[in-house]
């Protein structure tokens, strides 16, 4: 099933003074809340200690959230959206004190939108081993300095163990809907894998059933990026002065992701062989639009993320085997019992469509003759983020 962009736009092509204005200033040596910071809109849940998958435990595990909407009577009504590898809790609302960016999915979750908050009782967690707020590199060790890169080595699985441990302390025994997109579809999957009484429909939104070597390999040249900046000193950075952290490591990590996130043909629509400034047609001085703007979005993402939880949660996605210890990718897709959404994106270069393809096909209670929804968009990866309308057309579909 196939489903056009409304998208007739390309957005603009220069970074503009006042967004380069926001970059002014060192940046910190980590971008990561840190408690006593203001709180924003967060709540904060401890779950308690937690063994992990590979061995070892932590002994303690925060998990930040937000939620929107209010839980019914019978709590039949409550929603898990689940973020992607550097997304956090904060779904709608402003930036402000404690929220380094507006909510992500604004357009998605609220009243009225495709997730109805006037309906649903929504409730959105930053992932384990992230950096907003629940328990990370970030967070304060029981010997009382930041875990740093002694943090232990988490799973796609881990991650879930600590939604479910949340999930229970909220007193909610069955969500009415599982939603992610791309690190988060991963967790979805594995919520409707390893509890499928407890999801009673799930949304999968540009992820794989795996990840593959491909991918594994994009991932290790972005995390040897981090590990390389002379600053990131082990991963033990958190008191550097503010400029002295990882953050050239940590901004050209997110620059290489950046050319996986969006398409070729969106790059070249977009940006052509425009100069950002004046200088020679041959190119020996100035700089490329093109370049510009990953400099720009490697540079602000160093002011809201923290380097050792890069390299955890990216090798946590490297994780990623639904079909590990289950007899398979099939086994596994054929144990969920949830309604269940598959949406990819055709110009996707990170999650290619024949990831989604593999998941409908094997799902006993697909909602499209064990097809995925392609949506085509000329957003690559980041369509499950940008395409709104789209999107949110069958995500409404689901929960209807």
């Amino acid at each position: 099933m196939e489903w056009q962009s409304p998208s007739d736009t390309v957005p603009s092509s220069f970074i503009t003074e006042a967004q380069a204005g926001s970059l002014l200033g060192k940046p910190p040596a980590t971008g990561a809340w840190r408690d006593g910071d203001p709180v924003g809109e967060r709540l904060f849940q401890n779950v308690g200690p937690l063994h992990l998958e590979a061995g070892g435990h932590l002994p303690s595990v925060r998990i930040a959230y937000e939620t929107w909407g209010e839980l019914s009577p019978t709590g039949d009504n409550a929603v898990l959206v689940l973020h992607a590898l550097t997304g956090d809790s904060h779904l709608r609302g402003p930036d402000g004190p404690g929220q380094k960016t507006a909510g992500w999915w604004g357009g998605i979750v609220g009243p009225g939108l495709p997730i109805d908050t006037d309906r649903y009782f929504v409730v959105a967690p930053n992932m384990l081993g992230g950096c907003q707020g629940s328990t990370g590199p970030s967070s304060v060790a029981p010997d009382g300095t930041e875990w740093g890169s002694r943090f232990p080595y988490i799973t796609i699985r881990d991650q879930v163990a600590a939604q479910i441990a949340l999930t229970d302390q909220l007193g909610i025994q069955r969500w009415a809907g599982v939603v992610g997109g791309s690190m988060g579809g991963m967790h979805a999957l594995e919520w409707a894998i390893q509890i499928p009484d407890r999801v009673e429909r799930l949304a999968v939104l540009a992820a794989p059933p795996v990840t593959t070597a491909d991918q594994i390999a994009l991932n290790s040249v972005q995390i040897e990026a981090v590990r390389t900046d002379p600053l990131f000193s082990g991963g033990n950075y958190y008191d550097a002065e503010d400029g002295d952290g990882p953050t050239r490591g940590l901004a050209l990590a997110r620059r290489m992701a950046l050319l996986n996130y969006r398409s070729p043909a969106e790059l070249n629509l977009r940006f052509d062989r425009q100069w950002q400034s004046p200088i020679s047609p041959l190119g020996e001085a100035g700089r490329f639009a093109v370049e510009s703007y990953l400099d720009f979005h490697g540079n602000k993402f160093t002011r809201r993320f923290d380097a050792n939880s890069y390299i955890t949660l990216v090798e946590a996605m490297n994780s990623h085997d639904i079909g590990r210890g289950r007899g398979g990718v099939q086994a596994a897709l054929a144990s969920i019992t949830a309604q269940t959404l598959v949406v990819g994106i055709d110009s996707d270069r990170l999650f290619p469509v024949q990831g989604q393809e593999i998941i409908a096909e094997h799902l006993k209670y697909g909602m499209d003759d064990q097809k995925p929804v392609i949506l085509r968009s000329p957003f690559g990866h980041d369509g499950f983020l940008i395409e709104e309308i789209a999107v949110g057309s069958q995500i409404r579909r689901l929960l209807r």
